[in-house]
């Protein structure tokens, strides 16, 4: 087979009910030269008969089974060690695409050779699909790194990043989750610029027992330890700003309950930058 252009990278497990949705979002992409790269992390509902059957109807489906449940981390990394394309897009298999994300997002990375990553506005929305409200992201490199160290610059599962950079940084940490993308970025951020784009390009599902709740406190925690190794590992430096801002968060984890700590970032994050 011809090399793609792009490859897209969704690891799924457990999520029979909304794994078809996802699929198809990416099958009726408006861009067609991707492969898509679809990893059964070891699922026990119906998950792997969706992809199965997709796979044997597309032959853009490379359908990977773990054996066993390894994670969204090691999965993605598979994912990364299999990609053919010169760009990888994350994708979650709870959520949806807009038809136009990959040509949109193709676009400006062939035409802005400096960007490494970039992601593009979400929109976060219940279980049915229903609008909760709009994820805005910082836009151009300077912008965002001046807002690095205050949270995540990207909209993870919206992402693509040039494939060799990713490589060449050896993917994503195995034992920062569940912030290894915020570290991905930080040491992915040596090799080139950052950017967002300013268009809806993503509909993220917030599903309660998933993992912005159950795993919020660690992530924070997590967050905290990746702002230090970017300071002491990987030459960035804090602002006397940040610095304040780290020690307020540290500190807010004593009194502030994590479920009413990410309602008021998801608002605060929905109308400013």
């Amino acid at each position: 087979m011809n090399r793609p252009m792009v490859s897209v990278v969704m690891p799924a497990y457990n999520v029979e009910r909304y794994v078809e949705e996802a699929i198809q979002s990416i099958l009726d992409q408006t861009f067609r030269d991707f492969e898509f790269i679809i990893i059964d992390d070891g699922s026990t509902d119906g998950t792997g008969d969706i992809i199965d059957r997709h796979a044997a109807a597309d032959p853009r489906i490379v359908y990977v089974q773990n054996q066993s449940n390894l994670g969204q981390t090691k999965s993605m990394n598979k994912g990364i060690e299999l990609a053919r394309g010169k760009y990888i897009c994350r994708m979650d298999a709870d959520d949806i695409s807009y038809p136009d994300r990959l040509e949109r997002q193709l676009t400006f990375m062939e035409s802005n050779p400096d960007v490494v990553i970039s992601g593009g506005t979400m929109e976060v929305c219940n279980r049915d699909m229903k609008l909760i409200c709009r994820r805005i992201y910082n836009l151009t490199d300077v912008e965002i790194r001046r807002k690095l160290f205050r949270y995540s610059p990207f909209c993870h599962p919206s992402t693509i990043y040039r494939t060799e950079g990713a490589k060449t940084i050896g993917g994503y940490s195995e034992v920062i989750f569940p912030a290894e993308d915020y570290d991905f970025y930080f040491r992915l951020g040596r090799l080139g610029a950052f950017a967002n784009l300013p268009d809806v390009i993503y509909k993220m599902r917030v599903n309660p027992s998933g993992i912005s709740y159950s795993n919020i406190r660690k992530s924070e925690i997590m967050t905290l330890y990746v702002r230090l190794k970017a300071v002491f590992e990987y030459d960035y430096s804090m602002t006397g700003a940040d610095k304040i801002y780290f020690a307020a968060q540290s500190a807010s984890m004593l009194f502030m309950p994590a479920k009413a700590k990410y309602w008021l970032f998801t608002w605060c994050r929905s109308v400013i930058r």
